[in-house]
């Protein structure tokens, strides 16, 4: 293989696209921060943010770290990270779902 340790189709970032990926989220971790921290906002105010920032957050790390976007070769990654992601959220969704009828019934 003369060298190389990378499989076909399997693309790693460069160090620009780490150290970007790097700042933004350290960007998108300060700003929910700062606005609970020093910001006098509504508390849904607060919360849309933190939920804003953390669904930006989760895309720039799948995107420059895990490498995954919607390129042929990533495709079947995406389409396992998301039937992945579907899982999670049924059986998290059940669970909370089923606990909260418990918590109704027992009461």
């Amino acid at each position: 293989m003369s060298g190389q340790t990378a499989l076909a189709g399997a693309s790693h970032g460069s160090v620009k696209s780490y150290i970007i990926g790097f700042i933004l989220c350290v960007v998108l971790t300060l700003i929910p921060f700062c606005i609970v921290m020093f910001g006098e906002f509504s508390p849904l105010i607060k919360i849309l943010t933190i939920v804003a920032a953390a669904i930006i957050q989760v895309y720039v790390q799948l995107y420059f770290f895990l490498h995954l976007d919607t390129s042929s070769e990533q495709r079947w990654n995406l389409v396992a990270f998301l039937f992945s992601l579907v899982v999670i959220i049924v059986v998290v969704g059940g669970s909370i779902w089923i606990m909260r009828a418990l918590d109704y019934f027992m009461m």
